[in-house]
């Protein structure tokens, strides 16, 4: 969703905040957004901390509107303070930026791969994420032969337990951490099929690992049955899953070897190597 914007005129902001031009630009309906972008950007344009001083200055904010909001971006480590009274860009920004970038490198790495997987199965593979306790699909590829009547669009969301990407993310966590995420979600099932018992799911988990593929058995949705195989980044880390989605009587355990190879090739992409 995208925020709500607002046309404002900006002749009477200061010139260094950061205007390109005498045009009114688009600003947040929220003031104090706008006071933390303009901070965040004139931090982005300094290697060094800059003091508090010379921020009220760029932005034309008040010393102490700066301060109490620079404050509630030290909690939220958007931004650091390594002493008093000087502050710098946070390891949170560092931490987003870098899970947009994954985002963004393995979903153009996979769509190539992703369509020809699609030719050979002629049934939707998706490309997913975690995020949090669920995984979000980030792209699909389908046509309307596949069959499928009930899909989960790009950008919905699911649990981790009751997708096969779901448990590729699950089955790299340690026992406690699975637990952990048991206590969270209280394992809630969406079907007959889903594994609402830890001790189901930690076998099932056991087993992902041995095969390095994951299996969804309409756990999520009745009729629909999904295979998925993970994709590794540069670091070696888990950062998608690559799953073919298909009406239960469909699947063909013929197309693990192809899943496989396919993921395999959009990891080598991202600069993994085995």
């Amino acid at each position: 969703m995208n925020p709500a914007f607002a046309i404002q005129n900006t002749s009477n902001l200061p010139h260094n905040v950061g205007m390109k031009s005498k045009e009114a630009r688009q600003t947040p309906a929220i003031q104090v957004l706008e006071r933390m972008f303009a901070l965040l950007d004139v931090l982005a344009s300094h290697q060094d901390p800059v003091s508090l001083k010379a921020l009220s200055e760029a932005t034309g904010l008040h010393p102490s509107t700066a301060h109490r909001i620079l404050n509630d971006l030290t909690l939220g480590r958007f931004v650091d303070r390594p002493e008093a009274g000087s502050y710098r860009l946070g390891m949170r920004m560092l931490e987003l930026g870098n899970l947009v970038k994954a985002r963004l490198d393995v979903r153009d790495a996979a769509l190539p791969a992703m369509r020809e997987l699609h030719k050979f199965t002629h049934q939707p593979v998706n490309l997913s994420v975690r995020q949090g306790d669920e995984i979000v699909y980030i792209e699909r590829t389908y046509s309307e032969r596949s069959g499928m009547q009930v899909v989960r669009a790009v950008g919905g969301r699911a649990p981790l337990h009751l997708t096969s990407v779901g448990k590729l993310f699950l089955s790299g966590d340690d026992s406690s951490r699975v637990r952990a995420y048991a206590t969270r979600t209280g394992l809630s099932g969406h079907t007959r099929n889903s594994l609402t018992d830890i001790g189901a799911l930690e076998r099932e988990l056991a087993t992902v690992r041995q095969r390095g593929i994951a299996r969804d058995d309409e756990e999520l949705e009745l009729g629909v049955r999904c295979m998925a195989a993970g994709i590794y980044d540069d670091q070696s880390k888990l950062v998608a899953g690559l799953s073919i989605s298909a009406p239960a009587d469909r699947l063909e355990e013929s197309w693990v070897v192809r899943l496989k190879e396919t993921a395999a090739q959009i990891s080598a992409a991202l600069g993994y190597r085995a």
